[in-house]
């Protein structure tokens, strides 16, 4: 073991590509930051994003970043993940800039605890919004499921999912609405007269089953579909709710997912594009 007084400094680390071969040590880092190894959210991470790392001179990561971009004007960042032994060392903001020196012009955007706002308002971030999480084990009562055209997705709907993506994220996101199928346990789209008009669906992670992303053009909508969704699934459900769709997030807590905790939605070189207002929940926090 490396003595810290031998250990290289902080700004003689460097960093680097990290592809699917680090999978390992990612899951390893979370561990060691007391985060789920959540090997699916990782692998699609690295099938959509750029994931950094530094090496640790010991073996494994010291740290970790994700920029996920949706054409040359967005782009989301994630799992920004520094080890126990190198906290409070610079790490994370080495990381930090190395990815926003890689995003060049693009508007950046991420979910904050409290531990890591201090550092994003440093970089220049931004704070524009709450995001509360819900997680429990949700009921939907009967008249949750009375919206009409509720139906299980299919493979010809994709077209007209990424059409409404695009509208509510204001970004092309087709890497990963393309994955969406494969992704989740369900997926489902709202139709009228023949028209999808919102769409949502829900992936198992560790602990949990996490409703997202759900695209709706009313909060009737968004609750059909989360009913829908989430009916007979076995275990906790996750939903991660912005403060402004508060009609969804009691409906939601009424139904047994109460609020876990919150985060703050931070931006960085712009405002948030797209028609947020029919973004109820994010694919996940690390995608928006």
């Amino acid at each position: 073991m490396i003595d810290p007084k031998d250990r290289p400094s902080v700004a003689d680390m460097p960093v680097r590509r990290l592809g699917v071969d680090d999978l390992r040590d990612c899951l390893l880092l979370a561990i060691d930051r007391k985060w789920l190894p959540e090997e699916a959210k990782w692998r699609l991470l690295f099938e959509v994003g750029e994931v950094y790392g530094i090496d640790d001179p010991e073996g494994g990561l010291a740290g970790t970043v994700v920029l996920s971009r949706y054409g040359p004007r967005l782009g989301a960042v994630s799992m920004v993940l520094v080890a126990t032994r190198y906290g409070r060392m610079g790490l994370g903001g080495r990381l930090m800039r190395h990815l926003i020196r890689q995003a060049g012009d693009a508007t950046l955007f991420l979910t904050a605890t409290e531990y890591g706002r201090g550092l994003y308002e440093k970089l220049g971030f931004t704070a524009v919004g709450t995001v509360v999480t819900h997680i429990g084990q949700l009921r939907p009562e009967p008249e949750d499921f009375k919206q009409d055209g509720v139906r299980p997705a299919r493979e010809t709907d994709l077209e007209a999912i990424g059409r409404l993506d695009l509208r509510a994220s204001g970004a092309p996101r087709a890497e990963v609405i393309r994955r969406l199928p494969r992704f989740a346990e369900r997926t489902r789209v709202a139709e009228r007269a023949g028209e999808v008009t919102g769409f949502g669906a829900a992936w198992r992670n560790v602990d949990n089953v996490v409703v997202g992303p759900v695209i709706a053009a009313s909060t009737a909508m968004a609750r059909a579909l989360i009913a829908e969704l989430t009916a007979d699934l076995h275990g906790p459900v996750r939903l991660d709710v912005d403060t402004r769709h508060r009609a969804l997030a009691e409906w939601v807590s009424s139904r047994g997912a109460v609020p876990a905790f919150s985060t703050t939605l931070m931006t960085y070189g712009g405002d948030l594009p797209g028609d947020r207002a029919r973004l109820y929940t994010p694919v996940m926090q690390a995608l928006g």
